[in-house]
């Protein structure tokens, strides 16, 4: 091997100085994700970063570009960075080879805690990923400086797999559950981001990657979810673990899904904010369930991962312990009760994985300064920032195009529940409603409801309106968007209404699908209302928990439905 360079030559060029050099290590995207976390808690002034590839896993395609487009870090092939002297490594995923690395190296998990048995990784079946002597120790001898352990649980199960480690183990807590706790003042801008707005509760749902995990033993209960789910009542997130990403292609798997209203959230960020937005949680044995829990968010699992993890771990623990889905039974049903339950009832298992909730950055930060002796630790109090916004991958926030109807009425109040239309589900459901765009001709001639949703059309509305119910006799009402709280309808009388969303002082200003006030006014003359009482009277459109008030007004003189 060549000799160490001891200088960096380039540090020659460089505008402001450069105290220390400090080299993140990735082995997966989850890894390096975690990583992330930690050097947020290193000021960029004075220390140069670097990311390099640890080779060899099974899941490591794509990482490179992921890393090349990261702002502010320069990526190193493995073999120039075990040529360089660092002051400092950090890695979220050990492997014995790291022993070649001339730096300082602190350890950390990739999850909460260490739970998962990987045979490839450890060389036995009973120490967990992260735990092994196989990993930890080169020729018989510790080569990782500092092991940052979540929870002192994890001494006892180090003091048996690999005793000699014991000396550089430390409790430091986690800083990824710890980001998420300083996330969640921003809880509004993330559910709304995931559409969760109007009233809509968020059900995300997470899966870890392997044949035990939700994903592989149940990969269609995304889309029974948004089948199920009232579309203006509920929204659907999934995250799936990166190494699902790297093996597989989600996008083409849940496209039907998606195009139902499913929000697929990216493998590299968005999963922690969709967490903290969320109002329930379905899942398996993978960090994730067990974060959303330590969240004190209502969680269900479909899977437990016995076969695959530490019996002696608190993930096993949380896996027997949290209440179970049953993926083929009403799911409705199943999630409205665990909306009621009292969340915090797996507080003792997640506090197993857990430890200096809230306080990891006062560990840390004192931590990895120590290593760098160019530079001081900073004065000021160490935080961790909060996540950014979740961005669900393009087309996936698109809403339905068409919706199976179920409404009834009462007086002036109608009360409405959309569910997405599946074209390979028969179950009876009220009527159809459709936008424009939907590419099923026959289910648009058999629709009670037909909205256009483009505003700046080419069509005038009243030309539209007349032009549909020329073409689609059938149809009860016919709706032309004009803004995102004004609507044109024209009923199959013929009678043109203009329909706005009246505003509430204590809410923002108001927007109103057409779709759905097509669908309320539908439901409400099938219940024997007089079209002619609208103008006077209007209507409130319930879903759920939420409501809209909405006035009607005839058209201006001349026009067809005006007086």
């Amino acid at each position: 091997m060549p000799p160490h360079q001891h200088a960096w030559p380039a540090d020659r060029w460089n505008t402001r100085p450069v105290a220390a050099h400090v080299l993140a290590v990735a082995r997966t995207l989850t890894s390096a994700t975690r990583v992330l976390d930690v050097l947020t808690l290193l000021r960029r002034d004075g220390i140069e970063r670097y990311f390099t590839i640890n080779p060899g896993s099974a899941f490591a395609d794509g990482l490179d570009d992921y890393l090349r487009d990261l702002p502010g870090i320069t990526v190193l092939d493995w073999e120039d960075a075990v040529r360089r002297r660092f002051d400092l490594a950090v890695a979220c995923a050990v492997h014995a080879s790291m022993h070649r690395l001339d730096a300082r190296l602190v350890v950390l998990p990739h999850g909460a805690g260490y739970n998962r048995l990987v045979t490839e990784s450890t060389g036995d079946t009973v120490s967990s990923a992260g735990l092994s002597r196989n990993e930890l120790t080169y020729h018989g001898r510790v080569f990782v400086d500092v092991l940052g352990l979540s929870h002192p649980e994890q001494l006892d199960r180090l003091r048996i797999s690999c005793p000699e480690a014991l000396d550089v183990a430390q409790v430091v807590g986690d800083p990824c559950f710890d980001r998420m706790l300083r996330s969640r003042r921003s809880r509004d801008g993330y559910r709304a981001a995931l559409g969760a707005v109007d009233g809509r509760r968020l059900v995300v749902v997470n899966s870890t990657w392997s044949g035990h995990s939700l994903f592989g033993r149940h990969p269609d209960l995304p889309q029974r979810l948004v089948r199920q789910l009232p579309a203006d009542e509920y929204t659907v997130a999934v995250v799936l673990h990166p190494n699902i990403w790297n093996r597989h292609d989600p996008e083409a798997l849940l496209d039907d899904a998606r195009r139902m209203g499913l929000r697929l959230i990216p493998p590299h960020q968005g999963w922690q904010a969709a967490l903290v937005a969320a109002d329930c949680l379905i899942g398996d044995h993978g960090s994730v369930s067990v974060y959303g829990a330590a969240l004190e968010r209502p969680t269900l699992l479909v899977a437990t991962g016995a076969a695959e993890l530490d019996p002696h771990s608190p993930s096993y623990a949380f896996g027997q312990t949290a209440p179970a889905l049953d993926p083929d039974g009403d799911l409705l049903a199943q999630l409205e009760q665990a909306l009621h339950q009292d969340p915090a009832g797996l507080r003792p298992i997640t506090d197993r994985s857990l430890a200096h909730r809230g306080e990891s950055a006062q560990v840390l930060r004192p931590l990895l300064y120590s290593f760098l002796d160019g530079l001081d630790e900073p004065r000021d109090e160490p935080v961790l920032p909060p996540y950014p916004k979740p961005v669900p991958r393009p087309g996936a926030t698109d809403r339905p195009t068409a919706y199976d109807v179920e409404g009834k009425s009462e007086g002036t109040e109608v009360s409405l529940r959309r569910y997405p239309f599946d074209p390979d589900d028969h179950t009876p459901r009220g009527f159809h409603a459709l936008t424009d765009e939907h590419p099923d001709d026959a289910l648009r001639y058999t629709a009670e409801v037909l909205a256009r949703t483009e505003t700046h059309a080419e069509r005038p509305a009243t030309r539209w309106l007349a032009d549909t119910a020329a073409e689609l006799p059938g149809l009860a009402v016919a709706v032309a968007a004009l803004g995102p709280a004004r609507h044109l309808l024209r009923l199959h009388t013929g009678l043109l209404l203009e329909a706005r969303a009246e505003p509430d002082w204590d809410r923002p200003d108001p927007t109103l699908d057409p779709l759905l006030l097509g669908s309320a006014v539908a439901s409400w003359l099938a219940d024997g209302g007089d079209p002619t009482c609208l103008p006077g009277h209007g209507l409130t459109i319930r879903t759920g928990d939420h409501h809209t008030r909405v006035s009607f007004s005839t058209g201006p003189q001349g026009l067809p439905g005006g007086p």
